[in-house]
């Protein structure tokens, strides 16, 4: 998605269903609070089992934003557009770093969706580990990779690294999202003497923390959409 020029002043379009961008921010921002709601002491308290069905929610949404996010980097670029051809449903694009970060983004929220699925059984300690705190700390891994590509790819190395912007600002708070989440993967792990967290209040803390920044990341991504006249193609 090709960002506003800086210093482009025309008002934001928080209202526009009809482009792709901001279905990917409106996703993402719904499946960060979806997060939040479920490890929020006070909404977790609430919800209590029922948490467990909010967070996997979560990650539906997490997920159908990732794919449209990859199917978008997939088909930029005018190889792929103006010469006839139909956009791909899945391709590949192995010299763009956004779409390796795309890709290992989607591949992580595959891994949250089975770690929130297996929070709706009822498992053994042992099952908790290999299908809910493994699949969490690989999706949590996933995310920091993909933060830190991100990263690479809007600062065009170090040397061009140029915070002020509004592509930079986003990618920062996806990368504290990520290393909150993999705080959280961590503090998740099962103690196989007694079937505990190692840490449940780090757990929901830094889900939550994590969950507020990509909302903040998502959410700016709507300013961060083109003009109109350079929009993408409608969802």
């Amino acid at each position: 998605m090709t960002p506003r020029s800086e210093g482009d002043a025309r008002p934001v379009q928080w209202w526009a269903p009809d482009r792709r961008g901001w279905w990917i921010a409106v996703l993402f921002m719904i499946g960060s609070a979806l997060f939040a709601v479920g490890s929020f002491g006070p909404t977790a308290a609430v919800l209590g089992a029922m948490a467990a069905p909010v967070f996997f929610a979560g990650s539906i949404f997490f997920t159908s934003a990732a794919y449209l996010q990859w199917y978008e980097v997939t088909n930029e670029g005018d190889d792929i557009e103006g010469h006839g051809r139909t956009a791909r449903l899945i391709g590949q694009r192995a010299h763009s770093i956004g779409w390796w970060a795309a890709s290992v983004q989607l591949v992580g929220t595959l891994w949250f969706n089975l770690t929130t699925f297996s929070g709706l059984l009822d498992l053994s300690t042992r099952q908790d580990e290999l299908l809910i705190w493994v699949p969490d700390a690989l999706g949590s891994l996933a995310f920091l990779l993909a933060s830190g590509l991100a990263l690479l790819e809007v600062s065009d190395g170090m040397v061009g690294w140029r915070p002020h912007t509004l592509e930079a600002r986003i990618g920062v708070a996806n990368m504290i999202g990520s290393i909150a989440f993999g705080v959280s993967a961590i503090a998740s792990f099962v103690l196989p003497s007694t079937g505990e967290l190692l840490n449940a209040w780090a757990t929901n803390a830094f889900t939550f923390i994590g969950a507020a920044m990509f909302f903040i990341g998502a959410a700016m991504l709507i300013p961060d959409l083109p003009p109109e006249s350079d929009a993408e193609a409608s969802v």
